[in-house]
């Protein structure tokens, strides 16, 4: 890693960035907060359909999918970003810059309720994504005080504020 002291004398001499700006995104180290899947009771509906039929073969395959579609989502919230990985075989990675969201939502559903997990849903300022759902996470993570303080911080240190144009 270079010296904080030849970084600054190159990019003083070379007058790309400014010196000091640099320095100071050398610092800034994205973390990992928190890192995870959605629960397996998502599928319960499917499972109990895929078991009451699994004499047909077909069911079992579907039953198995929906497991690996669910283990192989992986959502890591970082200080900076959120992203949401997924695929079985081939890997497609979606990254949220979390100055972008604008609300979180936190949903439970009665069954969801009875087994402890949640639904969370963003509202966003990013054109390719707009609403983000994470699915099915323990209620006890508190994910969305996770995101809503991540944000903030975001927010404060890029200096970013938000405005509604209607």
């Amino acid at each position: 890693m270079l010296d904080t002291r030849i970084l600054l004398y190159l990019t003083s001499t070379l007058s790309l960035v400014p010196a000091r700006a640099l320095v100071n995104n050398l610092s800034m180290v994205e973390e990992i907060v928190w890192r995870g899947t959605s629960s397996q009771w998502k599928n319960f509906g499917a499972f109990v359909v895929c078991t009451l039929f699994c004499w047909l073969i077909v069911p079992i395959f579907i039953a198995i999918a929906r497991y690996l579609q669910t283990k192989n989502k992986v959502y890591e919230l970082t200080t900076e970003r959120l992203k949401i990985t997924e695929g079985v075989f081939s890997k497609v990675t979606d990254t949220l810059e979390l100055y972008r969201v604008k609300d979180i939502e936190t949903r439970q559903p009665f069954f969801h309720r009875m087994v402890g997990i949640e639904n969370v849903q963003m509202n966003t300022s990013d054109t390719s994504s707009p609403f983000v759902f994470i699915e099915a996470i323990p209620s006890s993570v508190a994910l969305a005080d996770k995101i809503r303080n991540q944000v903030e911080a975001v927010r404060t240190q890029k200096g970013v504020r938000e405005i509604d144009v209607e």
